[in-house]
């Protein structure tokens, strides 16, 4: 059912179609990355041909396979398309072998974890692929006819049940159990299967932590005494977790100010719905707490997905200073510094006053209900 709705990157692939170099789409299970590879072969049916690596006899053909039997096996097709390409052992090397020695074929990859697929793929496809990410939907792809009154009717939905396809365009009766299979069938399957974690009771954990943490500086150090493991455990799981595309981070920015914080970070969720199931927590908006963080990262996160969609490079940071003077979200582009500070109610202004005067030629713009639509549409 989702293929109904328009991946805005869909553009941007089939662009790149028949360059020379392979295409990769990397992103977590379930978020539409098979359903955008299968309308590209239906465009291209007559020269087409899609192998699924999740079955270990088609895997088996691909392993430690020479040019010579990846031409028969691929035979007159000119359009390769590899789902969860990371299944194969040296698949860069294969893929490699193909754009090398046949000009003519293009090959799409995907997969759901960028751990193997991108260690294996880096060095070999030097200068040989184009890459793209594919998230849970985007505000902007769910509501592309841009009706401003059903967005905002819809908007409490989105930040309790998220993004995800199969949750997204489910009744709400039914995305409360959909998002919960979807956390539990797909969260950990990567990262468990890939990285040899010997302790998933520790990850699930501090998945938890990190879900209650939205919004406020994160200390590795803190968390390693409330999870009892050492601090390197939780860097490396979280590099992890930021590799299966569950969680990205945003570092300080720091330039001028002695008293600039340097090194916490703030975390955050692609998706709210997989962090609100991590806590078990689908109440209403007026019901709840944590509204404001859940907002910040509901907006943040809808900020990176626009940017990624539509190819907007930029550097993002928050800003603090230990007199607590802060910017929720910056992005830097272009030499220029843009803040944001994100706002459910709209109130006081923490640090805006002195980023500005810290740093000149920035521009300061508050986020909130009434104008957060054309920030991340």
């Amino acid at each position: 059912m989702d293929n109904l709705i328009q991946r805005t990157i869909q553009k941007q692939i089939e662009d790149k179609l028949f360059k020379g170099k392979v295409i990769i789409l990397y992103g977590a299970r379930q978020t539409g990355k098979t359903t955008i590879v299968k309308q590209i072969q239906e465009k291209n049916s007559d020269i087409a041909v899609y192998y699924n690596f999740d079955e270990s006899d088609i895997r088996k053909d691909f392993e430690n396979a020479t040019s010579d039997y990846l031409k028969k096996i691929i035979g007159n097709k000119k359009l390769v398309i590899i789902d969860e390409a990371q299944r194969v052992k040296d698949i860069g090397i294969t893929l490699k072998l193909i754009v090398d020695n046949f000009k003519d074929i293009q090959v799409v990859a995907t997969g759901s974890s960028s751990f193997d697929l991108a260690n294996q793929t880096g060095e070999p496809l030097t200068g040989r692929k184009y890459e793209f990410y594919v998230y849970p939907f985007s505000l902007e792809e769910l509501n592309l006819e841009k009706d401003k009154l059903k967005i905002d009717r819809l908007l409490e939905n989105r930040m309790i049940f998220g993004m995800y396809p199969e949750v997204a365009l489910k009744s709400k009766e039914e995305q409360e159990e959909t998002i919960k299979n979807t956390a539990k069938s797909y969260l950990y399957k990567d990262v468990l299967q890939y990285q040899n974690i010997k302790n998933p009771e520790i990850l699930e954990k501090l998945l938890q932590v990190l879900a209650l943490q939205i919004g406020n500086e994160v200390s590795y150090n803190e968390i390693s005494n409330t999870l009892n493991i050492d601090k390197k455990t939780v860097s490396s799981y979280v590099e992890i977790l930021k590799k299966a595309f569950i969680i990205f981070d945003l570092k300080p920015f720091s330039r001028n100010i002695r008293k600039e914080i340097k090194k916490l970070r703030k975390i955050y969720f692609f998706d709210l719905g997989i962090r609100n199931a991590l806590i078990n927590n689908f109440n209403p908006l007026d019901l709840r707490n944590d509204k404001g963080e859940m907002w910040e990262n509901f907006i943040i996160s809808e900020r990176v997905k626009l940017n990624n969609n539509h190819k907007k490079d930029c550097n993002i940071y928050f800003w603090r200073t230990s007199e607590k003077k802060e910017i929720d979200y910056i992005e830097e582009k272009g030499g220029k510094l843009y803040a944001f500070e994100i706002k459910w109610s709209k109130g006081k202004i923490g640090g805006a006053r002195e980023f500005i005067e810290e740093y000149e030629s920035s521009e300061f713009k508050e986020i909130n209900k009434d104008n957060y639509q054309e920030f991340i549409l």
